[in-house]
């Protein structure tokens, strides 16, 4: 089976944010979609280990932030490869206090949804939320950017508890070094 063939579905870079007695945390995350119209509900998929998955079982709330194309690494690293567990993510980045009472991002962020969860469903290592949508704002004009654009142009990688990762193996058969790639997430 070649798992490569995942890499060719579409994905966008977003950042989940939820708050928990007044912390707040976020994380990136590359798995989000609308689900319905009417009413808007949108789907998230976090890794159960994640604090921001804590906050949102606890606190019953997201939001969802659309970076732009231009983000830089820096700032992708400071959410999707550092726990809010050790570092404050939200040092020196512009957000706001949604209604749901979690961290809007509105640094590199080209809109954002708030939302409610209105449905789980268990993932094995990741839950998928569904969330109603009770607010939403374009916040800017820059085009989003997709999950291609940051591993071929960024030349970025997914962390473990993405969902999207894939664990490489090198497999020495005949001499020749090749490449299997596994699922782990």
């Amino acid at each position: 089976m070649d798992l490569k063939v995942l890499y060719q579905i579409s994905y966008g870079m977003y950042i989940v944010c939820a708050q928990n007695e007044g912390k707040i945390n976020g994380q990136i995350i590359n798995v989000a979609s609308q689900v319905t119209a009417d009413p808007p509900n949108i789907m998230i998929c976090v890794n159960k280990k994640n604090l921001t998955h804590e906050y949102i079982i606890k606190s019953g709330k997201f939001t969802v932030s659309i970076l732009q194309k231009d983000t830089p690494m820096k700032f992708i690293g400071q959410f999707g490869f550092k726990s809010g567990r050790d570092i404050n993510k939200f040092e020196g980045v512009e957000y706001k206090t949604g209604k749901t009472g979690a961290p809007v991002i509105l640094s590199n962020s080209i809109g954002y949804m708030e939302c409610e969860v209105s449905g789980t469903l268990d993932a094995g290592t990741h839950t998928i939320f569904i969330g109603k949508m009770i607010e939403g704002e374009i916040t800017g004009k820059a085009e989003p950017m997709t999950y291609a654009y940051y591993h071929s142009v960024k030349g970025g990688k997914s962390p473990e508890n993405a969902p999207t990762y894939m664990k490489v193996n090198k497999i020495i058969a005949n001499g020749i070094v090749k490449n299997k790639m596994e699922t782990t997430g």
